[in-house]
């Protein structure tokens, strides 16, 4: 496996400063959500040139860092469709941009059938799945022209909130351009933590075929909320997760999420330690 950061993660400083110290700690690739780590110009879509894409491939490239995910997580079930129309030209500068920069894959979340982006029941519907099915389409066939993958991330609190809606999603839009980044603590309620294994062995089972970035983080639950932390920080065991990438997943690459520049390198080798 190649563990990395999320690069907004990293000591603040410039981006071609957070890639140096993310080397530094060890980590081998990033994921990079260019309006939480760009703070110095625009990135704006007009922003996102060839010439920037090129600059950027050669800084990674000098630390010996490689891009596993280039993050454009906005609200494709947004009720407004001229907002829509906005969303899906920021994916579509995303999808051409990454083609350049030579990134894993275009990462996504999948939305809420609200402005706010936050959880109602009705993100659970069937009808808030096939907004976001049908808003997600003209996206991926724009991945398709440039020969890009986006890849979708369930969370429980969103649409696509296990592995079951996220097949449908996968199945509904049949295009080998879409795949999935799992992060087994996004699938997780208060409800059933209590037997999160059972839910990660599940997710795999479903969609493990379909896997091509993780995202790792640890969890505990306080007030009957799931609270996410580094990974090592929390309750969560990684056995079922690290059989898979072991036995399935060759190189994957794996970023960890909610860490702080304190204990980032830790949270690092703590995973580390479960594949030796």
């Amino acid at each position: 496996m190649q563990i990395g950061i999320r690069l907004h993660d990293v000591t603040p400083g410039t981006l071609e400063e957070r890639v140096k110290i993310a080397h530094e700690q060890g980590f081998t690739c990033v994921h990079l959500a260019l309006a939480k780590t760009v703070q110095d110009h625009s990135v704006e879509n007009s922003a996102l040139t060839p010439g920037y894409a090129m600059y950027l491939r050669k800084k990674f490239a000098e630390n010996d860092m490689d891009i596993a995910v280039l993050g454009c997580y906005l609200n494709l079930a947004h009720p407004d469709q001229e907002k829509i129309k906005k969303i899906q030209e920021r994916y579509f500068a995303h999808l051409r941009f990454a083609s350049i920069l030579g990134c894993g894959v275009v990462g996504t979340e999948t939305g809420a059938p609200n402005e706010a982006y936050c959880y109602e029941p009705a993100c659970h519907s069937s009808e808030a799945l096939q907004t976001f099915i049908t808003n997600l389409r003209p996206v991926v066939e724009c991945a398709e022209k440039f020969g890009v993958i986006l890849a979708i991330e369930p969370v429980w609190s969103h649409i696509v909130y296990n592995s079951k809606q996220a097949l449908k999603v996968l199945k509904a839009i049949g295009s080998p351009n879409l795949r999935i980044i799992l992060d087994p603590v996004n699938l997780l309620s208060a409800e059933n933590s209590e037997h999160y294994q059972e839910v990660i062995r599940e997710a795999i089972e479903d969609l493990g075929g379909y896997t091509d970035v993780l995202h790792m983080k640890d969890f505990v639950v306080e007030d009957g909320r799931i609270i996410s932390g580094a990974p090592g920080t929390g309750v969560m065991k990684y056995d079922v997760i690290m059989d898979f990438v072991k036995k399935e997943k060759p190189y994957i690459q794996m970023t960890i999420e909610d860490s702080k520049p304190d204990n980032a390198e830790w949270s690092r080798k703590f995973l580390e330690s479960h594949v030796n």
